[in-house]
């Protein structure tokens, strides 16, 4: 009997080993063909003759954007966006998660149910936009960060990870002198990092991936952020520094937009996993 559960065991342990081999395969050949899409002859790409290493290798693609101006003034966008959305949005969830997790605050279950219907409902795009273009924040940062600053789904993961925070502390630092704020900003934020890491790594990508709202929001190209330009690109198949494309370079700079824009984010993730794994699991566990 032990020996067919060790067959078992082993069997069961070798098909986990080749399909998650598989998987890594099929999630890393993406990146490999894109990189080598970037340094390979237009030629080569556009005839479909690049599969996986480059072919004709040159950075022809890499020196055309990085000479146009519009890629560092977009890349700036997208960086100040990022950072300024990411910041304010922990600030902001936190300061209303911290209170909904005390169960003293009046209305409590009341907050919860209104902030729970807004995943289900919202203003919809249009009202939005005459919202936006009422309180005069097109063409401006404000028109990206603030429509959506806090997000339900994050306010409730913070929330349960404030719940399970041991109450003692707090009561020691409120006896030493320390009001709510203080105690939010001194105590429970530096002891909350984990999900700190995970809301704010959440947010970082969505909104450096994003597009559609700087498409809705901003007509000025010098606020264009880099996802934009991308698009251009993919989409369109212009230039936005000299308004129509280069037949020569038009593919591998494609490829190479998106390794620049991509790896960013691949730079950041691996000293914020260990967080981020952390702050999903604690966030979740109660309900």
């Amino acid at each position: 009997m032990r020996l067919k559960q060790s067959l078992a065991s082993t069997l069961f342990d070798a098909i986990s080993m080749i399909f998650m081999v598989f998987l890594i395969i099929i999630m890393l050949y993406p990146m490999v063909y894109v990189f080598s899409a970037s340094i390979s002859d237009n030629a080569m790409v556009a005839g479909g003759k690049v599969f996986l290493w480059p072919k004709s290798l040159t950075f022809a693609a890499y020196e055309r954007i990085f000479g146009d101006k519009q890629l560092w003034i977009s890349y700036w966008n997208t960086i100040r966006f990022t950072v300024v959305h990411t910041v304010l949005t922990l600030l902001a969830t936190s300061a209303m998660a911290y209170p909904l997790a005390k169960k003293w605050l009046p209305l409590r279950k009341t907050i919860l149910l209104m902030a729970a219907f807004t995943m289900l409902f919202n203003g919809g795009l249009i009202p939005t936009f005459i919202v936006v273009k009422q309180l005069d924040l097109l063409n401006s940062i404000w028109a990206i960060v603030l429509p959506s600053l806090i997000s339900t789904w994050h306010l409730f993961i913070m929330r349960t990870f404030f719940e399970a925070l041991p109450e003692e502390i707090e009561d020691a630092a409120t006896m030493d002198g320390c009001g709510s704020f203080q105690v939010l900003l001194r105590i429970v934020i530096p002891l909350s990092m984990p999900v700190m890491a995970t809301i704010g790594l959440f947010t970082a990508v969505g909104q450096w991936n994003a597009f559609f709202d700087a498409l809705i929001y901003l007509s000025d190209n010098t606020m264009y952020p880099l996802q934009i330009m991308i698009r251009n690109y993919l989409i369109a198949g212009l230039n936005p520094a000299q308004g129509e494309g280069d037949l020569q370079t038009m593919e591998t700079v494609k490829y190479a937009l998106i390794v620049v824009a991509t790896l960013p984010i691949l730079c950041v993730y691996p000293f914020l996993q260990k967080y981020f794994t952390q702050g999903s699991m604690i966030g979740g566990v109660k309900g």
